[in-house]
């Protein structure tokens, strides 16, 4: 428990460290958040066009379904990415050496690594989906409950996917391509209806990229709730996380020395 409470007091500092540094361009700041937002909102104008041409249901979901997984994958993807930013950017750690810095350092490797960079234009994802939820779901205490979960087990899976991606760089040299495709399954699979998909891929997104353990179940939960759905949910999210967390490990062991002489203030 007490290295719980470190990992948790270390992310804590790198967050308010990482904002104070994002809020000295206050006007770069804010129309990076605007930006973001307006873009994601002009995919809400293309489901609305969809479904009053459809009529009816797609893969089973209704419009407000639709919104509820965009704005869950909205926040999500914001919220890995305010706080974890570096997950994307791990591969070119490695293979330039500037891992290095990191394993001299006396707190946890992968977090310190994750968290030493922010991404000024995920607030705008991260607010969007407050906004999307309030406007599309009302005030079902469920819908916010299981919206607040999601975020915060699909915000580490989603960290989780792209370290276990990018670890693959220690086995196989350059394993960008292998992260920046995973990033992109998670998100297409993440902002469309689960039933649109059949056979292998369903698979896929219950287990090697688990995107149905991202939006898919909080969606079913905060429609009709099963506390065992929920156990399996959190059970999930804790393992897969802990897998990634230990294939970063053993893939660190594999890692040579770029001999960088490069100094983090």
């Amino acid at each position: 428990m007490t290295q719980l409470k470190n990992v948790f007091k270390l992310i804590g500092l790198y967050f308010k460290v990482n904002l104070a540094s994002a809020l000295e361009y206050r006007s770069s700041f804010l129309m990076q958040v605007f930006g973001m937002a307006l873009s994601n909102g002009t995919f809400v104008f293309f489901w609305w066009i969809a479904f009053a041409q459809i009529g009816g249901r797609i893969g089973g979901y209704d419009f407000n379904d639709v919104m509820f997984i965009w704005a869950l994958t909205s926040t999500a993807f914001g919220a890995a990415h305010i706080l974890f930013a570096n997950m994307n950017r791990l591969t070119r750690l490695i293979i330039s050496g500037e891992l290095d810095t990191f394993l001299l350092q006396p707190k946890d490797i992968l977090v310190s690594l994750l968290c030493s960079k922010t991404s000024l234009s995920a607030w705008g994802d991260f607010l969007y989906g407050f906004i999307l939820i309030a406007l599309t779901q009302g005030n079902s205490v469920m819908v916010w409950l299981m919206f607040l979960l999601g975020v915060v087990t699909g915000g580490l899976l989603i960290t989780a996917i792209c370290v276990t991606a990018h670890t693959f760089t220690f086995y196989l040299g350059d394993a960008s391509l292998i992260g920046n495709m995973a990033l992109e399954f998670v998100i297409n699979f993440c902002i469309y209806p689960e039933g649109i998909y059949r056979g292998f891929i369903r698979v896929l997104m219950l287990s090697v990229i688990p995107t149905s353990f991202i939006v898919h179940i909080p969606l079913k939960l905060a429609r009709s709730f099963n506390p065992l759905l929920l156990v399996v949910l959190l059970t999930v999210s804790f393992f897969y996380c802990f897998l990634a967390y230990k294939f970063f490990y053993r893939g660190l062991k594999r890692y040579e020395s770029g001999n960088l002489l490069i100094t983090r203030l």
